[in-house]
């Protein structure tokens, strides 16, 4: 009985992030198995983040997007696309939501490397990486830096996080809608462990 209540938990689980419940992998079949209790506290952790207290349900949809293509988590991908479809997101801004965590991936190892070598040669080496999209982006600059600064810390660059994040607060965006967006990266994080 205790893991068929278990399984039911699985289930709910996949049911918020439009999966059903033949879809399965070896994280969720330990978790059922186990009939570990975290899986209700997931579920309601990802609940809350979709609900945006400081970001509107188009960001929501839009960061969970970018910080699921990080992840390169496809049913993830697919569950907060059709939640920015939804919120009336374009085209352009579904792609440049991507676009920017494949930009900050690659940024984010460039600056980890000057950060963790500390050799101020590195840091005189041009990149040479094009990033025009961070001129003028679609999203708009404070909600472009908002998504590099989550991406940057799920990627775990100090560097770009610090970067970010005083661009942020030069932009006017308050530290409560900066947190939000760490901690909807944090609860994505571990949304990727479990649904992949």
């Amino acid at each position: 009985m205790e893991v068929l209540n278990m399984n039911q938990s699985v289930a709910e689980l996949l049911e918020v992030v439009g999966l059903n419940e033949e879809f399965t992998n070896e994280s969720l079949r330990n978790l059922g198995d186990a009939d570990s209790r975290y899986v209700k506290d997931l579920k309601l952790n990802f609940k809350t983040i979709l609900k945006g207290e400081k970001l509107t349900q188009k960001e929501v949809a839009l960061m969970g997007l970018a910080l699921a293509a990080n992840a390169a988590n496809n049913p993830l991908q697919r569950f907060f696309r059709k939640l920015a479809e939804e919120n009336e997101a374009n085209i352009a801004e579904i792609g440049e939501a991507v676009a920017c965590a494949s930009l900050l991936s690659s940024n984010n190892v460039l600056y980890r490397f000057r950060h963790f070598v500390e050799k101020e040669k590195y840091g005189q080496i041009p990149a040479r990486l094009r990033m025009n999209i961070m001129m003028t982006p679609v999203l708009g600059k404070e909600f472009f830096e908002l998504i590099s600064t989550a991406v940057s810390a799920v990627n775990g660059c100090q560097m770009c996080v610090a970067s970010h994040e005083n661009h942020l607060i030069e932009l006017g965006t308050s530290e409560e809608r900066i947190f939000e967006s760490i901690r909807m990266a944090s609860v994505i994080t571990s949304m990727v462990k479990v649904i992949y």
